[in-house]
Order: structure tokens, then C-alpha cells, then sequence
């Protein structure tokens, strides 16, 4: 999430400047005051097919930091896509309120008559504060929806093939660091032990790691702690651990320049998107420390292959093996930022832009 700060230095700037930046397609404001929904979809590219991305509902301090965070988050979907080898485009929505005490079924149905009207250009999905609960109340009102429940024909919670997607390419990542894509004995610092953090942990325990957790909600610590033996730590004390992996899985911009000077770890390697503040600052400065980053669009893309794989026919196993490709894909990335003397958030970027300039021209013939 963006910083209160950060987004105060952007007040200079109109919605239309913001939208511009990085060429996004469209952006929609939803509002019903009868519900009290107050919503925003982001639509940044959809040159290799509709744009799919999850809901956020999300207690933002304020209308600019909601509209600053969807354009981010959409703009890494389109990228997502991209590099995992879809058919689709970046897409991303946002419902501000508190998902404990705001959310019902009348607000969620509403905001689907507002992805309804798009006439299928962006489908949604869920993501922070949502679940496939709220995607049942979204299908009721349109078509243009994955994520559903097992029970509905849908794929269910994509949370665990997220994890192992972060999981493959955490494993590449401790190979290009450590020589061996073994985390048996290896200290991971998790920050967020949400749905996805927490199956992330899971794996981690399976083989032995030695896991230090943190997260905003204290329910969520005991659970983890009790369940995986994992140590908890206080939020600003998990950057300043003497670790051998960082995993950001809570919301974004958690490395920026007031954390990575306090970063003792050797890889970054987690499943939260747009983890670096500034792509190009902070990309060149963890590259300049010798840190192995693992490009987050890149390995937290598991989830969007799942409900790709819904759209298209789910077959659960197809959706794990072509997630585990995210290993080989990450190797890929820091082979290309070798190279070609760059960082890899940059590799990565290069990768998947080259992807959707060579589809665009096929598709610009007709």
C-alpha cells in the first residue's frame, strides 16, 4: 500500500496526469450511495486479452492513495500476464471500506452491475479482504467473474497455488544465492501471514526452514505460530533480521529507502505485488547490495494462472504444473539481468513487454 506520505507528493498531479504515467486504457469510479460503495477499476492494457485482476477491499487513509494503489496493482497485472504466458491483460479493482465491518451482499452486488457494464473487458477475481464467498454475490450480478467456489464449478481459493508459485520461484532465487535450491535450515523472515503468507509458511515448514513471522493482525500470528512453529516478530523489527531470505507477503512498497539499508538478508523472494517503492531506484540499489531479488509479478502470479485456468476449463493439476514453470521462468530472469548488466525487476519488465509488443503486432494485422 502507498504511503500516506508518498501520495501527498503526488497532490500536484490530476487523475488524468496519474492515469498517463503508464498509459493505462481506463479507469471507472463506482459510487452508489444507497450501498455506500465507493469503488475503483483500473484497466491498464489489454492488448493480449481482457484484463483480469483481483478485488482489494481495503481501509485506505484516503480517495488518492486507493486510486494510487489500483493503478499500480493493475499496471503489475498486465505484466503478470504477460511473463506467465496468458491471454490476457492487466486489470485490478479496489472497494474502499472496511472488509470486517462494511462488506454485504447488496454492496458486493452492486459493484458487480459496475463490472457488468464494462461488457467483459475487465473480469475480477478475489484479493485482499475479499473471498470466494464475495465472489458468489459478484456472479450474481455477472458473468464476468472468477475465483468461485468448488462448489460452483469454480476453482476456489487460489491463496495455496499463489504460495507454491512464490515458493517455486523462492527456491531459484536460493539457488542463484546460496548454490542450492534448498531451504531446509534457511532463516525466511514472512511479513503477512494472510491467506497467501500463511500456505506460504506451510511450505516453508515442510522443509525445514527456520520461519520468523509478522503481520498487522495478532489473531493471525498466534494461528501461524501455533500451527508452524513459527517465531513471531514485531513489525519493524522483521527488517532487521539477520536472515538468509525476506518474503513480503503483506500489502506493497515495503522495500524503499527507508528499509533497505536494514535488509541483512541475501535473497528477497515473496508474494506481495509492487514490493518495490520505486521500480528503478530501489530495483538498482537491492542489485547494487548483491541482494538476489526475485521479481514479485513474476512469482506471485500462481493465482492468476488458477483462475485463468477457469476461464479456460479448471483442471487443478494443469494449474500446478504450469505454476511450478515459474522456477525455470525466474532462473530465465536472472540469467537475462546477468547478461545484460541489469536488475532483474528491469529484466523481468523487458521480458514481458517484449511479449505483449510481438502479440500486439500479430493481432494489429486484422
Amino acid at each position: 500500500m502507498v504511503a500516506s506520505k508518498e501520495v501527498k507528493l503526488r497532490k500536484d498531479k490530476s487523475v488524468f496526469d496519474l492515469v498517463s504515467e503508464h498509459n493505462h486504457e481506463k479507469v471507472v469510479f463506482c459510487h452508489d450511495k444507497d450501498t455506500g460503495l465507493k469503488a475503483i477499476i483500473c484497466i491498464h492494457n489489454t492488448v493480449l486479452g481482457p484484463a483480469l485482476g483481483g478485488t482489494r477491499m481495503w481501509s485506505y487513509t484516503s480517495e488518492a492513495e486507493a486510486l494510487e494503489d489500483v493503478l499500480r496493482l493493475s499496471r503489475g497485472m498486465t505484466y503478470k500476464a504477460a511473463i506467465s504466458g496468458l491471454n490476457l491483460g492487466g486489470g485490478k479493482a479496489v472497494i474502499i471500506g472496511d472488509a470486517k465491518k462494511d462488506k454485504n451482499e447488496a454492496l458486493l452486488r452492486k459493484f458487480g452491475r459496475f463490472i457488468k457494464n464494462l461488457n467483459g473487458c475487465y473480469i475480477t477475481a478475489e484479493d485482499v479482504g475479499m473471498t470466494t464467498k464475495d465472489m458468489e454475490y459478484i456472479r450474481m450480478e455477472t458473468e464476468h467473474v472468477s475465483g468461485l467456489p468448488e462448489s460452483m464449478g469454480g476453482s476456489g481459493d487460489p491463496s495455496p497455488v499463489s504460495a507454491y508459485g512464490t515458493y517455486m520461484g523462492m527456491k531459484a532465487a536460493a539457488k542463484k544465492a546460496f548454490g542450492s535450491d534448498s531451504l531446509e535450515g534457511r532463516k525466511v523472515s514472512v511479513q503477512g501471514a494472510g491467506h497467501v503468507g500463511a500456505y506460504l509458511i506451510e511450505l516453508l515448514k515442510k522443509e525445514n526452514a527456520e520461519i520468523y513471522v509478522t503481520d498487522i493482525y495478532e489473531d493471525r500470528l498466534r494461528e501461524v505460530s501455533k500451527k508452524f512453529g513459527a517465531k513471531v516478530v514485531g513489525m519493524e523489527e522483521i527488517y532487521d533480521l539477520d536472515v538468509d531470505i525476506y518474503s513480503p507477503c503483506g500489502l506493497g512498497g515495503t522495500i524503499n529507502d527507508n528499509t533497505i539499508d536494514r535488509l541483512r538478508c541475501k535473497v528477497i523472494a515473496g508474494c506481495a505485488n509492487n514490493q518495490l517503492r520505486d521500480e528503478q531506484v530501489h530495483g538498482s540499489a537491492l542489485m547494487t547490495k548483491g541482494i538476489v531479488y526475485a521479481p514479485d509479478f513474476l512469482i506471485n502470479a500462481g493465482g492468476l494462472i488458477n483462475v485463468y485456468s477457469e476461464l479456460i476449463g479448471y483442471n487443478r493439476d494443469n494449474a500446478y504444473a504450469q505454476t511450478e514453470r515459474i522456477y525455470g521462468y525466474t532462473l530465465d530472469i536472472f540469467d537475462l539481468a546477468e547478461k545484460e548488466g541489469m536488475h532483474t525487476q528491469q529484466a523481468a519488465m523487458k521480458m514481458a513487454e517484449k511479449r505483449i509488443e510481438s502479440i500486439g503486432r500479430v493481432r494489429s494485422t486484422f
